[in-house]
């Protein structure tokens, strides 16, 4: 039977430690809050008064109840007025000696049997537990901000946390309504440790200038639904807070993964600490304002793309789920298309598969009978290549095979007009290859839709070193003219969205493959504490362990990073055919569901 605590002391209120105050006094507990001094107290207590009024305007509390929470909470400077407490929550100022000497503070006030939790977010509980005479008896209980309202609380075991204080913790943090994962003393823990690589890495791809800030961010809001793009998200958090994480982690674990982007040092030597200074990687209107104002990195109206080539009929080759979406985007745009399959049950599959969709917006009431017999009008199915040879743009989607798309675009350059646009919906290969199959490689362009193509907004449109200036322009204008949102990258594995997205993944499964916490427990940390709609095995068993697979071997091929090697939990999953949803076993036995 777990313990229940009964007085639970929290020594910084912070926003962090008011925010964990508030949380504890509101599901019922005796909280004793403390700081350092009366100043910093009088900000505590505002804090918590605040956070509480906000939630009564919002009808979240009533005002007896906000009254009642108050009450709960009793806010001094004497740190010795913890020594009733059976649980007392460390959540001062992220540095080791800081925290350290808190630490022994309350280990010499409160009972033997009492537990000692820190919220640190980087820091080794292990060394802060050392600080004590009780380490069996300290644990890291690290809450997101803004607590009252994220639900993850990450419980940090050291090697030597006894098992009944963990299960006594755990059981505490459902009764405050969050969702305990637990997890080994390692820098990062779960959250940070994925997050703060994914964020580091995109650092690293807008200092080598491979995309704008604004691409980058539109691409992994877009590509990947994340709430945030990392850039912005960098600038919420607070480079210094970011780099100091990443500082920690790499001193810690020596990933070179981790290891800070040269600009992000400069940045917060600059003073460039997002947000809360009013400037980062992109301007805010004040220091502490969300809103962003145009710099001199701002696109003007004038970037705007136009169509340098004029498109008029579209070719899709291709009869998979990509190319019937993609076929089905430009027709209902109002482009005639006509689309190339290698046989006519192929080609009748494509005009069905669109059918189909167009039948699912006439149910929800985005679409009518007369429309859908326009975009039907505008596909003209063929099995001969040579019927290309009046288009403007062929959007090749065929499998992600180079010697078959080599192969096809060889063809393509024989068959297609002089000026039309060869364009490669390719999400792995390099586009490089693929132009230099053909006499025209200034005309070929990458053109990444995202599945399922009629609904993702996102396209990538990568240049190669060979391709047009006009080209590049044409396809981010014609994306504009079918309802999506172009982002521009140069032509290396991955491109934007799967180049930030796979490392990530394959951290993940490095991070199960360690033992260091579950599947189900990454999973969770990912969407509570980082917002992200699917945790990483989620997205693995969707995506197919065998295509990720593909993809973060090509990315370690091209960049040659060790930290890149695919895992070899993935390889062995792949090696035994569980590949996620379609085989019905990847990371989760899906057979039943």
């Amino acid at each position: 039977m777990p313990r229940t605590f009964s007085r639970i002391g929290v020594v910084g209120l912070g926003t962090m430690g008011a925010g964990i105050a508030e949380t504890i006094a509101r599901n019922g507990y005796t909280v004793v809050g403390v700081e350092a001094t009366e100043e910093s107290l009088e900000r505590g207590r505002q804090h918590v008064a605040h956070s509480t009024g906000r939630a009564v305007s919002r009808g979240k509390l009533t005002e007896q109840e906000q009254a009642d929470l108050l009450e709960r909470i009793t806010f001094t400077s004497d740190v010795s007025a913890v020594a009733q407490c059976d649980l007392v929550i460390e959540a001062v100022v992220e540095q080791l000696d800081v925290k350290k000497g808190v630490l022994r503070q309350v280990d010499e006030l409160v009972a033997t049997d009492a537990v000692i939790a820190t919220n640190t977010s980087s820091l080794s509980v292990t060394e802060l537990s050392a600080a004590t005479s009780r380490p069996g008896r300290v644990v890291g209980l690290h809450f997101f901000n803004p607590a009252p309202v994220q639900k993850l609380v990450e419980v940090v075991r050291t090697v030597v946390t006894q098992a009944d204080v963990l299960e006594d913790i755990a059981a505490l943090v459902e009764s405050l309504g969050k969702i305990p994962v637990v997890c080994g003393d390692k820098a990062g823990f779960i959250a940070n440790t994925l997050l703060f690589g994914y964020l580091n890495h995109a650092v690293a791809m807008y200092e080598g200038k491979y995309a704008t800030r604004e691409d980058i961010d539109a691409a992994m809001r877009l590509g990947c639904r994340y709430p945030m793009g990392p850039l912005a998200l960098l600038d919420l958090i607070g480079l210094d807070t970011a780099y100091e994480i990443l500082e920690t982690m790499y001193r810690q674990g020596r990933d070179r993964l981790h290891a800070p982007q040269p600009l992000l040092k400069q940045m917060v030597i600059a003073g460039l600490l997002g947000r809360k200074t009013g400037k980062g990687f992109y301007t805010y209107e004040a220091p502490d304002s969300p809103v962003v104002v145009a710099d001199d990195r701002t696109p003007s109206a004038d970037d705007e793309p136009s169509l340098k080539r004029a498109i008029g009929r579209v070719g899709v080759v291709g009869t998979g789920t990509m190319a019937a979406g993609i076929v089905e985007v430009f027709a209902t745009a109002g482009y005639d298309v006509t689309y190339v399959g290698r046989s006519d049950d192929k080609v009748t599959g494509v005009h069905s598969t669109v059918e189909r969709s167009l039948d699912k917006a006439i149910q929800r009431g985005k679409l009518d009978e007369g429309a859908k017999a326009d975009v039907l009008g505008r596909l003209t199915g063929t099995t001969r290549l040579d019927d290309l040879d009046d288009v403007d743009i062929v959007v090749e989607a065929i499998a992600e095979d180079r010697k078959l798309k080599t192969a096809l675009f060889e063809n393509l350059d024989e068959i297609c007009k002089p000026g039309a646009i060869l364009a490669t919906a390719t999400s792995s290969l390099p586009v490089i290859s693929l132009a230099t199959a053909t006499s025209r490689p200034q005309d070929v362009v990458g053109m990444h839709f995202f599945n399922p193509a009629p609904v993702m907004r996102l396209v990538e449109v990568v240049s190669t070193v060979a391709t047009d200036d006009e080209v590049s322009e044409t396809v981010r204008a014609l994306c504009a003219e079918v309802g999506k949102v172009a982002v521009s990258c140069g032509d290396r594995a991955g491109f934007i969205v799967n180049g930030l997205l796979f490392p990530y993944l394959n951290d993940a499964v490095k991070m199960l493959e360690a033992h260091y916490a579950t599947a189900d427990d990454i999973d969770t940390a990912m969407k509570q504490g980082c917002a992200l709609p699917m945790g990483p095995f989620e997205l693995l068993d969707v995506v197919g362990n065998d295509v990720s697979l593909a993809i973060q071997r090509e990315l370690y091929e091209e960049f040659r990073e060790p930290g890149f090697a695919p895992a070899p939990l993935l390889e062995h999953l792949v090696t035994a055919g569980y590949l996620g949803r379609k085989t019905k076993r990847g990371f989760r036995d899906h057979s039943a569901r």
